[in-house]
């Protein structure tokens, strides 16, 4: 479904990324819009998938301290395979997907509070029905990051 955004949707949208608490009242005033606006134009976000959830970042370790992996993942079929995208899609560490054109399908990048987080992740994908193989690199540091 191809859902039309304007300006206004888009700063929503930034603003919730940078705070999903943000009280209706403030982010209406940030985008000039009344409370009651805002919050129809949520819920037609939330609504038509544009806005697919809100996520908790668990306290207790540093950005500095979390570590970062990419997976690479082949899925036994490209064509039919959005049940692994879905199962994915509730991993809470997975902060991107993409679809990849080439020899790999899928490009999962997983920020996680330890190595072994990461490897229980590994574990759960490597497991679901539907991955045929994956490959795992860690981030050894971040020198630019524009998200």
């Amino acid at each position: 479904m191809t859902v039309h955004r304007d300006a206004i949707d888009e700063h929503i949208i930034a603003e919730l990324t940078a705070d999903a608490r943000i009280p209706l009242v403030s982010l209406g005033a940030k985008v000039r819009l009344s409370r009651n606006a805002v919050r129809q134009r949520i819920e037609r976000l939330e609504r038509t998938g544009v806005i697919q959830g809100y996520t908790i970042i668990r306290g207790g370790s540093s950005p500095q301290e979390r570590v970062s992996a990419v997976l690479f993942i082949d899925r036994a079929d490209r064509m039919r395979g959005a049940e692994v995208i879905a199962q994915l899609a509730r991993i809470p560490e997975v902060v991107k997907c993409d679809i990849l054109a080439g020899d790999l399908d899928l490009l999962v990048r997983v920020d996680a509070r330890s190595v072994e987080r990461v490897q229980e992740i590994w574990e759960t994908v490597s497991a679901m029905p539907g991955v045929s193989n994956t490959v795992t690199s860690f981030s050894l540091s971040t020198v630019i990051d524009r998200g």
